[in-house]
């Protein structure tokens, strides 16, 4: 007797590790311990946020969630948790996921996902940066302002094999900083001034100035939402972040990092301070 063909509307999360198949030819079984030890995060992070695991295949995830939210937070549970397993990890041996989340309708047979929703989710994580999460339009319109997230609206893609562009947007947590823990020195990311600017001085409790750079600083204030529509803040919120990422990629600028510039938001200053 045939499985029976379930159609439903779901979350769909789709991940994968950046660089993967260099990290297995330079050495495959460090790379096999660690991504044992990084799925034990991803897992057990899914199952607390009410998702199920529908497929996996190497160093991917495909996974489903009742909600939006549920969804989402998982996401940036997950980037959080593994951000902070990999900081005592050699730079160029870290594993860095990357995570599409897509709500969309699905065909489901012997617990696995079809269907082009599917396809878009793996799509969306092609696209997110190293450490990083894509979302369609449809989550973010959906989850609202139930999630403490930066949402950057980097427009509509053609997807490979999608028919329609799909409006796209990164997600990071609210008040994260714009770097990834992969970021080569001397990318664009890298430059943003902060990373490690702020250090604790052994056996004293301080934190050190960083030192000051020898080409002209920028700092991009938070822009003020002056709508009376609380949804455009994370606008507001995205443009400035936009603003610093493309600035950022110029290495004669020293570019103040957004957690820095962003405690001015919502304060009255003076420009000098």
């Amino acid at each position: 007797m045939a499985q029976r063909v379930e159609r439903r509307l779901t979350t769909i999360l789709a991940a994968d590790i950046a660089e993967y198949s260099r990290l297995m030819r330079a050495d495959e079984d460090s790379t096999m311990r660690a991504l044992a030890a990084c799925r034990a995060i991803v897992d057990g992070l899914i199952a607390e946020h009410r998702g199920r695991i529908a497929n996996t295949a190497g160093d991917s995830v495909l996974a489903e969630f009742p909600s939006v939210a549920d969804g989402l937070a998982a996401a940036l549970a997950i980037q959080q948790a593994l951000g902070a397993h990999e900081t005592t990890v050699a730079a160029d041996r870290r594993m860095l996921f990357r995570i599409g989340l897509h709500l969309g309708d699905v065909m489901a047979k012997d617990g696995d996902l079809f269907g082009d929703a599917v396809n878009i989710a793996a799509r969306l994580e092609a696209l997110a940066e190293p450490g990083g999460i894509c979302v369609s339009a449809t989550v973010r319109e959906q989850v609202g302002t139930r999630i403490a997230a930066a949402f950057t609206d980097i427009g509509a893609q053609q997807l490979k094999n999608i028919a329609e562009a799909v409006q796209v947007f990164r997600v990071a947590a609210a008040g994260a900083v714009l770097t990834h823990p992969g970021d080569a020195p001397g990318s664009p990311l890298s430059r943003i001034a902060g990373e490690g600017a702020e250090r604790s001085e052994a056996g004293e409790g301080k934190t050190a100035a960083p030192a000051l750079p020898d080409k002209p600083s920028i700092a991009v204030l938070p822009f003020a939402n002056m709508s009376s529509d609380p949804e455009q803040e994370f606008l507001a919120d995205g443009i400035a972040e936009d603003v610093i990422t493309a600035l950022s990629r110029y290495p004669s600028l020293f570019v103040i990092a957004r957690n820095s510039s962003f405690t001015y938001k919502g304060r009255a200053v003076e420009v000098t301070q």
